[in-house]
């Protein structure tokens, strides 16, 4: 099972991911942790990235790309993967289709979770994230038992600085201007399925489901 989950930011792919990899024996990768792993950890990957990334600007394909695919030449994506927040433009999905074919791979589906903005922004501007350990909470869907405090290690909740309403509405307006010949690249090639980003995370996982048994994928 190789896929793609395509989505604005706060479309729930991550979440979606994460589900999806517990339930299938794939890794779930999401470009926006190994970017933001880059960042923490003061690599020159993360270096070049992280200007882009604090004003809610796409990061330049070529910062992206080499992320991703060290990334896919890991063990364990061999037997498949689930890919999240890449490829973000038309060109990135032409490299990415050239990558896999050096790796001798392709692509099986790409969801694209229609979101509208109002759900985006209420997800992303409510989420809260533990500086010591990473956990995350949302104010109103996973508060934490004590506020600002992570229920896992006790450290402190914070907003991401590209998580702030302004930013994220210029976030959702870059990704609608850079991706629809992205959504439109991928359903020339006949493998672009659509959900709902807007429906809770259960019934997602159910309608997935159902897909991968009639796509043969399971």
């Amino acid at each position: 099972m190789r896929l793609v989950l395509l989505g604005p930011p706060g479309a729930g792919k991550g979440t979606q991911g994460a589900v999806l990899s517990k339930r299938y024996p794939v890794p779930h990768i999401s470009t926006g942790d190994l970017l933001r792993d880059a960042v923490k950890n003061n690599t020159p990957t993360g270096k070049r990235a992280k200007g882009y990334m604090l004003k809610g600007e796409l990061v330049p394909d070529g910062i992206v790309n080499d992320i991703v695919v060290g990334r896919l030449s890991g063990k364990d994506a061999s037997r498949g993967f689930i890919l999240d927040g890449y490829p973000r433009t038309e060109t990135q999905a032409q490299m990415l289709d050239g990558s896999l074919k050096k790796l001798r791979m392709k692509l099986d589906l790409v969801i694209y979770f229609e979101t509208s903005e109002a759900v985006a922004i209420e997800r992303l501007s409510g989420r809260r994230i533990c500086a010591k350990c990473g956990a995350n909470f949302h104010i109103k869907n996973i508060p934490p038992k004590a506020s600002g405090i992570c229920d896992v290690c006790g450290g402190g909740l914070a907003q991401r600085p590209d998580d702030s309403k302004d930013t994220v509405r210029n976030r959702l307006e870059v990704y609608e201007q850079k991706t629809k010949s992205l959504v439109d690249y991928y359903k020339a090639r006949g493998i672009l399925r659509k959900v709902s980003g807007d429906l809770d995370v259960d019934e997602v996982f159910k309608i997935l489901s159902r897909m991968f048994q009639e796509e043969r994928l399971v």
